[in-house]
C-alpha cells in the first residue's frame, strides 16, 4: 500500500499499536507448563477486545489467532498442546486487521533460566532489524534491506535464513512490493518511495541458512539444531526516518 491521507497513517498507527501490544500482553502472561494454544488464547481476546481480526486466520484461515513458533520452529508455528518448558525460545508474530488496515509484528525470547547465548541471538536480530529500519528512506533501493541485514549477520557470526523476507503490507497482510530478500541481490532494481508500508523482519540463526516446512502445512523449522530468532516491525517510507507503526 501507499500513503493516500493522513487517515491512512492513522489507521496504520491504530492497528500497529493494538497489536505491539497484544505481543507485550502474551509475553507477560507467557509462563512454563502453559500450552501455546493457552497463550494463543490470550492474543485472541485481547485483538478482539480492541476490535482487530487475527490477519492470518482472516486471510488464510490459519489454525490460530497468532503464530507462535518454540525453538527449532522458527515461524508460522500452529497454537495447540505443546507445553512451554523452561529455557525455550519463543517467537510470537501477530497480525491483525482494524478498519481495513494490516499491521504485523514479531518478537522473539527466551524464557528462563537464561542462557546468554539465546539472549544475545535475540538481541543482536533486534539490533539488526533497527539498524535496517534506521537506514531505509525514499529512494533507497529495496535490495539494500537484504545487504544489512547479511552484512549485519556476519558481523555478530550468525546465519541468516534466507527464504523468509519481508513484504509489503497495508491493506492486506501480503502485498507488493512482495519477496524483499533478507539477502543482497544486485538484479532487485526497485526503489523505495514516500508512502510505501512494508514489513522488516530479519530472521537470524545459529546454523541454517533456511526453513523446512513441516507436514503440518504451516509450522517453518530448521533443519538441524541451530535456533534462531525473529523480530519485526510495520513501517512506512518517508524522505527521512521510516515511521514504525507497530509501537506500543
Amino acid at each position: 500500500m501507499t500513503i493516500e491521507s493522513q487517515n491512512d497513517i492513522d489507521g496504520l498507527k491504530e492497528i500497529g499499536k493494538i497489536v505491539a501490544l497484544t505481543i507485550m500482553e502474551m509475553k507477560q502472561h507467557a509462563r512454563i507448563g502453559m500450552t501455546t494454544k493457552e497463550l494463543d488464547e490470550i492474543g485472541g481476546r485481547f485483538l478482539r477486545k480492541h476490535g482487530a481480526m487475527s490477519a492470518p486466520k482472516l486471510t488464510y484461515n490459519f489454525p490460530g489467532s497468532t503464530c507462535i513458533s518454540i525453538n527449532k520452529e522458527v515461524a508460522h508455528g500452529i497454537p495447540g498442546n505443546r507445553k512451554i518448558q523452561p529455557g525455550d525460545l519463543i517467537n510470537i508474530d501477530v497480525s491483525a486487521e482494524l478498519n481495513g488496515y494490516f499491521a504485523d509484528t514479531g518478537h522473539s525470547f527466551q524464557m528462563p533460566p537464561y542462557n546468554q547465548s539465546l539472549t544475545r541471538l535475540c538481541q543482536y536480530t533486534h539490533k539488526t532489524m533497527m539498524k535496517v529500519i534506521s537506514s531505509l528512506k525514499h529512494g533507497v533501493k529495496v535490495n539494500e534491506i537484504g545487504r544489512i541485514i547479511q552484512m549485519e549477520a556476519q558481523k555478530g557470526g550468525y546465519q541468516v535464513i534466507e527464504n523468509l523476507g519481508s513484504h509489503g503490507i497495508g491493506k492486506s497482510l501480503h502485498e507488493s512490493p512482495a519477496d524483499i530478500l533478507p539477502i543482497y541481490n544486485k538484479h532487485d532494481k526497485r526503489v523505495l518511495k514516500e508512502g510505501m508500508v512494508i514489513t522488516i523482519e530479519p530472521f537470524l540463526s545459529t546454523g541454517a541458512d533456511y526453513v523446512v516446512e513441516q507436514p503440518d502445512g504451516w509450522t517453518l523449522c530448521v533443519p538441524d539444531n541451530s535456533l534462531a530468532a525473529q523480530h519485526e516491525h510495520t513501517i512506512i517510507i518517508t524522505k527521512d526516518q521510516p515511521i514504525i507503526v507497530t509501537v506500543a
